[in-house]
């Protein structure tokens, strides 16, 4: 889901450029994907039940037109005082809001902090520069009402596992991290909540409920972060001491399924609606990172909506090859079973604006000023008329190509400000 420029593991990988053509998956925040042509949906594992919803989130009245603003872009914001930091987000919601988008997914919990106060993680070293040190005000809650008070949805974007990437942030006392650390698994990209524990599941879980509970959110979004890494000595002993008849990659996919049901009836009970911004290969979400999203979107219980990341163009090729294009990853995921009530949205890559996605076909699509535009028209093709762009910087503020990312705006702006002019 777009979710930059990435955490630092994903900007490594993409640094390769003989590797950009084949990047399948720049997060919202998460790791790169190789697509796997024709692939064959498995058989899903089942999780536990969800409870049943004691109030159903509001059915949509507007179009799902959502913009991605992550920790990269609060990297840029001044949190030194309440009056600056909301004269400055007042900006960027001004700017959303004239493009005729109509959600905010605001990345509030990076990394296992919080851009707001909790009782469960410190604040966000992006507030102050320390991990666990007070900005002296509500981030969230000012931004909550500085969207509302635009017309605009305000979703809170959380990176369900990931504590710290290369080193970043420090680690302060407070953090999961040091307070559980037999909480933790740690991989060559970073540290992470252990998927199996289920402590951490209900941890998780508490902390979506908390945001649901004190603020006057619209959703909750997860990205793309499940488990980090297929090595089998990642959780060797917690499999072991399992002592299931499932295999690992089915245990795994369990534990992932059984975090997702739980958040969802979360939000359920508050009238939240819950989505998930996966990896844009169903098989490689499945195989890659154990999360079961093509069950989530044919099953209730799991999501509201799925928002697969596909970051590539209407002709982009590899040789010839043109698989991987946006209308065929589209294509794949609109023709997958869908339970009622589950919305499925495309995430696209705003960030491809001038730099291009590595295609051989040099068709210069991303050149064109309106490659995102005509990226919506291909999806209402398919039935789908629901996205979300990654990311703001890429739309406003970009230094490499604003000529560019101007006349994008203008594109964008010309479909949805002249197809709903109320909104």
């Amino acid at each position: 889901m777009q979710r930059w420029f990435w955490g630092l593991a994903a900007l490594f990988l993409l640094a390769a450029t003989a590797l950009a053509p084949l990047l399948l998956c720049p997060p919202a925040g998460g790791d790169n994907a190789l697509l796997t042509p024709g692939f064959t949906l498995p058989e899903s594992t089942a999780a536990p039940s969800a409870p049943s919803p004691t109030v159903q989130p509001t059915a949509r009245t507007t179009p799902y037109r959502a913009v991605w603003i992550s920790y990269l872009e609060w990297q840029q914001v001044d949190f030194s005082s309440a009056e600056t930091f909301s004269a400055q987000v007042g900006a960027m919601l001004d700017n959303i809001r004239s493009l005729g988008a109509t959600v905010v997914l605001a990345q509030v919990r990076p990394f296992g902090d919080a851009l707001y106060p909790s009782d469960f993680f410190p604040f966000s070293h992006l507030c102050t520069g320390t991990q666990g040190q007070d900005p002296g005000f509500d981030p969230l809650a000012l931004l909550v009402e500085a969207a509302h008070d635009r017309g605009l949805e305000l979703e809170a974007w959380v990176n369900p596992y990931r504590l710290q990437a290369g080193g970043v942030p420090a680690l302060c006392e407070d953090s999961p991290a040091v307070q559980h650390p037999d909480w933790v698994k740690a991989t060559d990209t970073g540290l992470y909540l252990d998927p199996a524990n289920p402590d951490v599941r209900q941890y998780i879980a508490d902390g979506v409920e908390e945001l649901c509970r004190n603020y006057a959110i619209d959703g909750i979004h997860f990205d793309d972060y499940f488990y980090p890494t297929t090595s089998a000595t990642f959780d060797a002993a917690e499999y072991a001491a399992a002592n299931t008849e499932l295999s690992r990659e089915e245990w795994r996919r369990q534990n992932v399924n059984g975090l997702v049901s739980l958040c969802h009836s979360v939000t359920q009970a508050y009238g939240v609606r819950f989505g998930v911004a996966p990896l844009a290969d169903v098989q490689l979400c499945y195989s890659g990172q154990y999360s079961d999203a093509a069950l989530w979107l044919a099953q209730g219980g799991y999501v509201d909506y799925l928002m697969p990341q596909l970051y590539w163009g209407l002709d982009y090729e590899q040789n010839g090859d043109t698989a991987n294009s946006l209308a065929s990853l589209a294509a794949q995921w609109a023709a997958l079973p869908r339970a009622d009530g589950v919305e499925l949205y495309i995430g696209l890559g705003a960030y491809r604006i001038g730099a291009g996605d590595g295609s051989t076909a040099d068709t210069g699509e991303w050149q064109t000023g309106h490659a995102l535009a005509d990226q919506l028209d291909a999806l209402e093709e398919l039935g789908i008329q629901g996205v979300g762009l990654y990311r703001y910087a890429s739309l406003w503020g970009n230094p490499d190509w604003p000529d560019l990312a101007e006349q994008e705006r203008e594109a964008l702006a010309q479909r949805w400000v002249t197809a709903s002019p109320g909104y």
